[in-house]
C-alpha cells in the first residue's frame, strides 16, 4: 500500500508541476522538463533507497524470481537488505544471495557440498544425490 501512494504522490508532484508551469505561465517546454524530472527524481529514489524500506517496515510491494533449477529455502534482513538463501541440487551447492538497495553491492556466499533437504533417519544424514 505505501508502495502505491508514494508513486501517486510522486505522479501527483509532476502533473502540479504541468499546471504550474504550463497552464499558469504558458511554458509548456519548461512544463515537460520539470515533470520529467520530478519523474526521474522519484524513479531513482524509490529504486536506489525506498523500495526495501518501503517492503521492510511498511508492507510495500517486492518480486524476486527463484532462478531456474533451483529451490527456495530461506529469506532474511539484515539491516535494510534481503538475503535470499537457494538451493541448487544439479551442483548441490546452497547459495545465499543478497539483494541491496539499487542492486549497487549484491553480495553472493556459496557452500559448497550443502545437502539441506537431507533426510535425518535415525541420527545420521542420508547421503545427498550424485551429482551429474
Amino acid at each position: 500500500m505505501i508502495t502505491y501512494l508514494y508513486w501517486a504522490v510522486v505522479i501527483a508532484a509532476a502533473f502540479g508541476l504541468v499546471f504550474l508551469f504550463g497552464a499558469r505561465f504558458n511554458s509548456w517546454k519548461g512544463a515537460a522538463i520539470a515533470a520529467g524530472i520530478v519523474l526521474l527524481l522519484g524513479w531513482a529514489a524509490y529504486f536506489f533507497s525506498f523500495q526495501q524500506i518501503f517492503v521492510k517496515r511498511y508492507g510495500g510491494v517486492m518480486n524476486i524470481r527463484v532462478p531456474e533449477g533451483q529451490q527456495h529455502i530461506a529469506a532474511t534482513w539484515k539491516d535494510d537488505n534481503l538475503w535470499v538463501e537457494n538451493y541448487d541440487p544439479r551442483t548441490n551447492e546452497c547459495i545465499f544471495s543478497e539483494y541491496s538497495k539499487g542492486n549497487l553491492l549484491q553480495g553472493k556466499v556459496t557452500i559448497k557440498n550443502c545437502n539441506p533437504l537431507a533426510r535425518q533417519a535415525g541420527g545420521v544424514v542420508s547421503s545427498p544425490p550424485p551429482t551429474q
